[in-house]
């Protein structure tokens, strides 16, 4: 999901194949801690971890063997997940290049997980030099991955911090310093709502993944949908054609939303 709190035309249909490739390995592969805290000694390697499996996925080398183990027994149970990932990761870069075509310049990238190629802010600074994301996510390793990568450029920042306490994300010096919320912020909530129980109130931010559309549309009350909509994500804004088989195998659905 996307959130862009916004006045006006949103997303003309222009495509430069920006941000549609093929994700690549990271460019760092150690751990961190929260943006105050001393880096920990080591990573947790004796349990799956949803950002080193998905690096994996995606090609990446910021994972572990139990990561890896846990992936392969997923693919196994679903023999598209590889595919998905890729095809979530190119929605991405899509929805990016589509809102900063119109102007908007702040994101905030809740879940960003392990830097692949095509990494939000090199589509956002690629469009606007003056942009600037804030990426958040719990895992150490993607962290600091992310960090590695990123060095001290002014314009992104990386907190470590649980989506799941949003006034702790808000606060964060790297958060709070960076982001002006008196101006549109795009808010990227892409492969991550799925992970939170009900219990954690995902409905708060938007429940996407294993939902049907119906159960998914209520969640989008009041936003005005950029065209096509929700759809399979294959199917948002394509920048090569994909057949319905094709789109059907994702089983994933996104959209992009004005508030």
């Amino acid at each position: 999901m996307m959130e862009v709190q916004r006045k006006g035309p949103l997303c003309d249909d222009h495509r430069d194949g920006a941000g549609g490739g093929q994700a690549g390995e990271v460019v760092a592969r150690v751990t961190s801690a929260r943006w105050d805290e001393p880096v920990p000694a080591d990573p947790d390697v004796t349990h799956p971890n949803v950002a080193r499996m998905y690096d994996y996925l995606l090609g990446g080398g910021a994972n572990f063997a139990v990561d890896r183990e846990a992936a392969d027994a997923a693919e196994t149970a679903w023999p598209y997940l590889r595919q998905g990932a890729r095809i979530q990761r190119a929605f991405l870069g899509r929805a990016v290049r589509c809102l900063a075509e119109q102007g908007v310049d702040q994101f905030l990238d809740l879940g960003s997980g392990i830097p692949t190629a095509g990494n939000v802010h090199e589509i956002a600074l690629r469009h606007n030099p003056a942009a600037r994301v804030a990426y958040v996510d719990y895992e150490p390793v993607a962290v600091q991955a992310a960090r590695g990568m990123l060095g001290d450029d002014p314009r992104v920042s990386v907190t470590q911090a649980d989506i799941r306490e949003p006034d702790a994300v808000l606060s964060a010096p790297t958060v709070a310093g960076l982001i002006d919320f008196g101006r549109p912020v795009a808010v990227l909530a892409v492969g991550i709502l799925h992970f939170l129980p009900d219990t954690d109130d995902p409905a708060g931010v938007l429940g996407v993944y294993r939902r049907t559309v119906e159960q998914i549309r209520p969640f989008l009350d009041g936003y005005r949908l950029v065209d096509p909509g929700l759809v399979l994500l294959p199917l948002w804004r394509p920048d090569y054609p994909v057949s319905d088989t094709h789109a059907a195998e994702s089983n994933i659905y996104g959209a992009v939303g004005v508030l």
